[in-house]
């Protein structure tokens, strides 16, 4: 698939402002939608980010069967977030490494 396929295809994450912008690169500016009850960026917002940047790094030809995340910092809003996607191993099981940072290059997760 194209980005721009990935990118019309994925309903939930075109409504929460997510889009890919490159190969691997994934976009998100966090409104107050994205807010959860502490007033930092929801998790799953962060989580929903980076799996769409692994999506494009993939062209959505591979599913992912387990994940994990660390949060390093709170996202706030009007941070723009941008997720990067790479391979550590491509191959029947592919594993791909992403780091979420902010415009700034703060490592969120």
């Amino acid at each position: 698939m194209t980005l721009d396929q990935l990118n019309f295809s994925d309903a939930f994450a075109r409504n929460n402002g997510i889009a890919l912008t490159a190969e691997g690169v994934a976009q998100m500016t966090v409104t107050e939608h994205h807010l959860n009850g502490a007033g930092v960026c929801q998790g799953g917002a962060i989580f929903t980010l980076a799996d769409l940047s692994q999506a494009g790094l993939t062209h959505g030809q591979a599913l992912t069967t387990a994940a994990n995340i660390h949060f390093i910092h709170s996202a706030r809003l009007g941070d723009t977030l941008i997720a990067t996607s790479t391979w550590l191993h491509d191959g029947t099981l592919p594993l791909v490494r992403t780091e979420v940072r902010t415009q700034e290059g703060r490592l969120i997760a």
